[in-house]
């Protein structure tokens, strides 16, 4: 298997913080680049849209994760890229978390995707967790669920 790049999707929670962690580690096994994907939950896009927070600070938030994530990629080989998406929209449907993973996917080429695995959580802020199921089940790369 040839593996060229890792998605991992990141929402702030301790459980996308982990599957980070193991994303690291499988572009490191393979020489692979890594781009992390903020996946936004509704309530925020919700706030950002009504001018409540600021575009930017979640955009200076994303910037300082990527860096602390930067500092540990072991060795020169392994570049990092990152993006932001809603996980959810009022006007689409059918854009859900595990939707906009897979989107992203595509858009990359990514080769492999680890994603935190579902929690028993109602905490609004892991969009990731609850769109594991579904990107295990739809992905057309390997997918690791940590």
């Amino acid at each position: 298997m040839e593996v060229d790049l890792v998605l991992a999707p990141v929402d702030g929670s301790d459980r996308s913080e982990r599957a980070v962690e193991y994303a690291l580690a499988v572009a490191d096994a393979y020489g692979a680049d890594m781009h992390l994907l903020f996946v936004l939950e509704e309530t925020l896009v919700e706030a950002i849209d009504a001018g409540e927070v600021e575009a930017e600070s979640i955009a200076s938030e994303h910037r300082e994760i990527a860096d602390g994530v930067r500092e540990r990629i072991d060795g020169d080989d392994t570049a990092l890229t990152y993006s932001t998406a809603a996980g959810f929209s009022q006007r689409r449907l059918a854009q859900s978390p595990g939707s906009v993973i897979l989107d992203v996917a595509e858009e990359i080429d990514a080769d492999f995707v680890v994603v935190p695995r579902e929690s028993a959580s109602t905490d609004p802020e892991e969009a990731i967790g609850k769109a594991a199921l579904y990107v295990i089940e739809y992905a057309s790369q390997p997918v690791l669920s940590v």
